[in-house]
C-alpha cells in the first residue's frame, strides 16, 4: 500500500477506533465518523479491524452512517481481511448500491473461493440500479463463468465502461478476438472514462497486443505508463513479450508528442492561440493534446510568451495544465522558459509528479547544456518515469554517464533500458 497519504487525516489508530465507534448524535461538530473510517485502513491491527467490522453491522439509516459503513467496506478491502468476509457479504444485500459497490470490490481485493459468494455477486447483474462494472470486473477477476450468459447482456451497453469490461470479461471467458478488438476500440472512445478504463480492461486480460494502442491513446500519460508497465510486468517474466517489445511505445508515451496520438476529437476550424490556451485545462486530456497540436502547427512563433502567462497565472497551481504548458514550451523549444523547466524538474509535490518527467523532457528539447547536472540529480529519485525520461534527455546531450547508474538501479524498466 502506498504509505504517503497514511496519515492524511491527522489521527492516530486509537483516535479513530474511539470515533469510529462515537454514536452520531454523541459527535462533535467538527468529528467524523468517515474519515475516522478512513484513516484506518492505515492500520492493520486486529483491534482496527474489529472497530471497521463493527462499523459495518451499524445500520442506524442516517446518510453519515450509510457512508462511514461504505468507507468502512473500503477500508477491509484495502487491508484485505478475510475475516471481515462475513461480515462484507451481508453488504451486497444493501439497499444502497454504493454500499453494495464496494462490497463488491473489497470481495474482489480480499478474494474467495466460495461459489456461493460468486452467484451472490453475479445475481446483481440482474438487479437495476447497480455499478455493473464492477460486478462483472469481479467476475472477471475470479473467472467465474457461470456468470458468462449475465455479462453478455452488457456487451453493447450504453456506458462505455460497462461495455468495455463486459467484452474483456467474455474475451476471457471464450477467447474469441472479436470481443477484445471491441474492447481496444474504446481507446478511442469520446467517453475519457471509457479511455482510461479500456486500458485497465485490457491489461487486465493481459493482451500484450495492445500496448502500441494503449500508447496512442488519448488520455493521461498516468494510464498509458501504468498500463504499459503491468503488461510488462507480466509478459516479460514469463516470456510472453520481451523489453524490447514495449520500448518503443513505452518510450513514445514518456516523450508524448501530439503527434504520436490518435486523437478523438477535432475543431472545425483553427481557434485562436487564446482558446487553444484554454483547453490546456480540460478535464478530459483529449482535448489538451488536440489544443497542444494546435499551438504547435499554428503558433509555434507566438506562443512562448502566452504560454509562460498563463502558467504564471494559473498553470503553476493546476496539475493538469501544468503539464500540458510545460510540454508546449518543451515542443517549442522556448529559452525563456529553461527556470520554470529547473524548478518543475525538481517540484516534490506529489500532485505535480508528471510534470517533472515533462521538464525532463523539455530540458532535452531545449539543449541547454545546464540542465545535464539536474538531469543526472533526476536519476537519484524513486519516480521511475522521471529518471527513464531523464536518461532519454541524458542521451540527446551526448551524455551517457547516467547509464552506469540506471544499470544499479532497483526499478527493472531503468535497469533494462540502461542496457539497451
Amino acid at each position: 500500500m502506498d504509505k504517503r497519504f497514511a496519515n492524511l487525516f491527522g489521527l492516530t489508530e486509537e483516535e479513530s477506533i474511539a470515533l469510529l465507534d462515537t454514536p452520531e448524535d454523541k459527535l462533535a461538530e467538527d468529528d467524523s465518523r468517515y474519515v475516522a473510517a478512513a484513516q484506518l485502513a492505515s492500520f492493520a491491527t486486529e483491534q482496527s479491524i474489529d472497530a471497521l467490522i463493527r462499523a459495518i453491522h451499524n445500520n442506524d439509516p442516517s446518510l453519515n452512517n450509510r457512508i462511514t459503513r461504505r468507507k468502512s467496506v473500503e477500508s477491509l478491502g484495502k487491508l484485505q481481511v478475510n475475516r471481515a468476509l462475513p461480515a462484507i457479504r451481508t453488504c451486497l444485500a444493501d439497499d444502497d448500491c454504493y454500499t453494495v459497490e464496494n462490497a463488491v470490490w473489497a470481495i474482489g481485493e480480499i478474494g474467495t473461493e466460495d461459489l456461493d459468494i460468486l452467484e451472490e455477486i453475479a445475481k446483481l447483474l440482474e438487479k437495476p440500479g447497480q455499478s455493473y462494472r464492477v460486478i462483472i470486473h469481479t467476475l472477471r477477476k475470479f473467472d467465474y463463468k457461470p456468470g458468462l450468459e449475465r455479462i453478455r447482456k452488457f456487451l453493447d451497453d450504453d456506458d462505455a465502461p460497462i461495455a468495455s469490461a463486459a467484452n474483456a470479461a467474455v474475451y476471457q471467458f471464450t477467447g474469441d478476438d472479436t470481443y477484445i478488438e471491441k474492447v481496444m476500440g474504446f481507446l478511442q472512445d469520446s467517453n475519457v472514462y471509457g479511455r482510461r478504463l479500456s486500458i485497465q480492461d485490457l491489461v487486465d486480460v493481459k493482451y500484450y497486443k495492445a500496448i502500441d494502442r494503449i500508447s496512442q491513446c488519448p488520455v493521461s500519460v498516468v494510464f498509458r505508463l501504468r498500463g504499459i508497465r503491468l503488461l510488462g510486468e507480466a509478459g516479460i517474466p514469463v516470456g510472453a513479450i520481451a523489453f524490447s517489445d514495449i520500448q518503443p511505445s513505452l518510450e513514445a508515451v514518456i516523450y508524448d508528442r501530439p503527434k504520436t496520438l490518435k486523437l478523438v476529437h477535432e475543431y472545425d476550424q483553427i481557434p485562436t492561440l487564446e482558446f487553444a490556451i484554454k483547453e490546456l485545462y480540460e478535464v478530459d486530456f483529449g482535448r489538451c493534446y488536440l489544443a497542444t497540436k494546435t499551438i504547435l502547427e499554428s503558433y509555434a512563433d507566438t506562443a512562448g510568451q502566452a504560454l509562460m502567462a498563463t502558467y504564471a497565472a494559473e498553470a503553476c497551481n493546476d496539475y493538469g495544465a501544468n503539464y500540458h504548458v510545460i510540454k508546449a514550451l518543451g515542443w517549442i523549444k522556448y529559452a525563456p522558459a529553461y527556470d520554470l523547466f529547473i524548478e518543475a524538474l525538481h517540484n516534490t509535490q506529489p500532485q505535480f509528479q508528471k510534470s517533472r518527467a515533462a521538464a525532463a523532457i523539455a530540458l532535452g528539447e531545449l539543449g541547454d547544456n545546464r540542465a545535464i547536472g539536474d538531469l543526472k540529480v533526476s536519476l537519484e529519485t524513486k519516480i521511475w518515469d522521471l529518471k527513464y525520461a531523464a536518461l532519454l534527455s541524458l542521451a540527446r546531450f551526448g551524455d551517457n554517464s547516467g547509464r552506469d547508474i540506471a544499470a544499479k538501479d532497483t526499478d527493472w524498466l531503468i535497469q533494462a533500458k540502461a542496457n539497451s
